[in-house]
């Protein structure tokens, strides 16, 4: 998963690590255990080394709980979570879909900052309860902060933040289009990715001032997701209507499973065809299986004649296919996540349509993009 690092499974979901994540937990680790080091000279530096570390751990697992929180709903919804990612901002829970209603949509976005409000308030009654004082007390009040931030930076209205998806529900439900709500909360979004640049920019530029860094790694990270977020909205909208069977290849490479290797390499291969796999169907129009140009090597030329189809061809399992009344956009999620260029359309009966490219599902975005002549 772009060269993230697989370390378990988290209540059954996969848990990844960024390698950038290691870097900060690094720099966090320093600079927690400095702070109480100079906070507390009575503290060997080991010691302080190893406060850091557990500090630096407990935030990044308010984090990993912030993550959960989403998760869980999502998975109350029917919804499979499937990963949890850290990550050099914070961390992300990859859902297989989205919720059906802008009801459900609410409660997943709002479940991780509640989850960071609740740590917090859990972490200040601890430290009040107990009376903690000293290194104790400090650390607890780093936990305390960092989950009130988080929570409250999440709450920022623009994808890709909790705040940008509360956002889009509730578009969503004033509007009745999913898509106008992302659009919307997209171009929230990226306003307030110009701001966290410019605030990062402008001290820079005219005091020298470099401290405000962050908000300029930040501001690029917001404005590369709403714009992501924003564009992939266009695409689902564009879609939304369209099956499978929209997008299928005419003139289809398909053959029947009781040609000999002579007909098919005369009607298919010899006549010009650009093909190098065909679907093979029987008498019913059926799909049975696939063969490809190279499987005819298999076979002495002088058996071709007597040599069909069916012979040769490789099986389809149903898991290749998909059927012609599929929403395209799940179609389309479904090549993506295979890494496919190519899938076979059927019909409920089992009747072959043709092939579906993905080529060919870019085309139709491009045609319903033109504007329609005057």
């Amino acid at each position: 998963m772009n060269g993230t690092i697989r370390v378990g499974n988290l209540f059954g979901i996969p848990f990844y690590i960024h390698p950038s994540w290691f870097l900060v937990l690094g720099l966090v680790t320093w600079s927690y255990s400095s702070g109480l080091a100079a906070q507390f000279p009575q503290l060997s530096a080991g010691l302080a080394l190893v406060l850091g570390l557990m500090t630096a751990l407990m935030l990044f697992a308010s984090v990993v709980a912030h993550e959960l929180g989403h998760s869980f709903v999502a998975i109350r919804q029917g919804i499979d979570v499937k990963s949890i990612t850290l990550f050099i901002f914070g961390g992300l829970a990859s859902l297989e879909k989205e919720s059906k209603t802008p009801g459900e949509a609410f409660w997943v976005a709002i479940a991780g900052p509640m989850v960071s409000l609740l740590l917090c308030g859990i972490v200040i009654a601890i430290g009040t309860t107990t009376a903690a004082s000293g290194p104790l007390a400090a650390i607890l009040g780093v936990l305390a902060s960092v989950n009130l931030a988080l929570a409250l930076f999440n709450l920022i209205p623009g994808l890709p933040l909790d705040g940008g998806n509360i956002l889009k529900a509730l578009v969503w439900k004033i509007t009745g289009n999913p898509y106008k709500g992302v659009t919307f909360a997209s171009r929230v979004g990226q306003i307030f990715g110009w701001v966290a640049i410019l605030s990062g920019v402008l001290p820079l530029l005219l005091f020298g001032n470099s401290g405000n860094f962050w908000n300029l790694l930040i501001g690029f990270f917001l404005l590369q997701n709403a714009g992501n977020s924003a564009q992939f909205a266009k695409v689902q909208e564009k879609l939304t209507g369209l099956t499978a069977e929209d997008a299928v290849t005419h003139d289809s490479p398909i053959v029947s499973a009781n040609l000999t290797l002579r007909e098919f390499a005369d009607e298919q291969v010899i006549s010009g065809q650009n093909w190098h796999r065909f679907l093979v169907t029987d008498d019913d129009g059926q799909l049975v299986g696939a063969i490809a140009i190279d499987n005819l090597r298999t076979i002495p030329t002088a058996l071709w004649s007597e040599t069909q189809v069916k012979e040769i061809m490789r099986p389809i399992t149903e898991s290749t296919t998909v059927q012609s009344d599929q929403p395209l956009l799940e179609v389309m999620q479904l090549l993506e996540q295979q890494k496919l260029s190519v899938l076979p359309v059927i019909r409920e009966n089992g009747v072959l349509v043709g092939i579906l490219e993905k080529a060919a599902i870019i085309q139709l975005l491009q045609n319903r993009t033109q504007p329609n002549p005057a």
